[in-house]
């Protein structure tokens, strides 16, 4: 079995890699511009709460234009995730409770998901890990009805709930 980017045996390791092959994991997690460069900076942490906290932070300091970049490496809702890159693989195992959704919600899904592009040019971006298909229709309804600048700020507290959740797995 090969070097795959979302394994890390542990936080010690993480800490000690090559920061090239520590960014590359990281910019699986968040692959904003400067994301892995500011948490590769606070190396050696602590512990994997610090790890994740720091990512976590940020990840909400990025600003929109790093945000975007980020966006683009995200499927959409709903969307069969094709590939075997590592944000492919995260994003098949955190979309994984679509799988249960009934053809109704997934064809909203996508009928919401075209209306979000329309308005917002870029993918509706949601934590979905934790949540049923139904809860993620809603809050796609519900965002629909953001300012630009609200949706902006929903989708930057999002992408550091996910890019959380990811760093937390590199080192668990």
């Amino acid at each position: 079995m090969g070097w795959h980017p979302l394994t890390v045996p542990d936080l010690d390791v993480f800490n000690s890699e090559p920061a090239e092959t520590a960014a590359e994991r990281l910019c699986a997690c968040n692959a904003a511009p400067r994301f892995a460069r500011e948490v590769l900076a606070g190396r050696p942490y602590p512990d994997a709460g610090t790890l994740v906290a720091r990512a976590e932070e940020v990840a909400r300091s990025l600003p929109w234009d790093e945000v975007a970049v980020a966006l683009a490496a995200h499927p959409r809702i709903g969307d069969r995730v094709a590939g075997s890159s590592a944000e492919a693989e995260a994003s098949r195992r955190e979309q994984n409770s679509m799988s249960d959704a009934d053809s109704q919600v997934r064809a909203a899904i996508l009928d919401g998901n075209r209306a979000y592009e329309a308005r917002f040019d870029h993918v509706f971006l949601i934590r979905a890990a934790g949540r049923s298909p139904e809860e993620m229709l809603a809050e796609l309804r519900r965002r629909l009805d953001n300012d630009v600048e609200t949706e902006r700020a929903e989708v930057t507290e999002q992408l550091a709930q996910i890019t959380a959740l990811r760093v937390k797995g590199l080192v668990s």
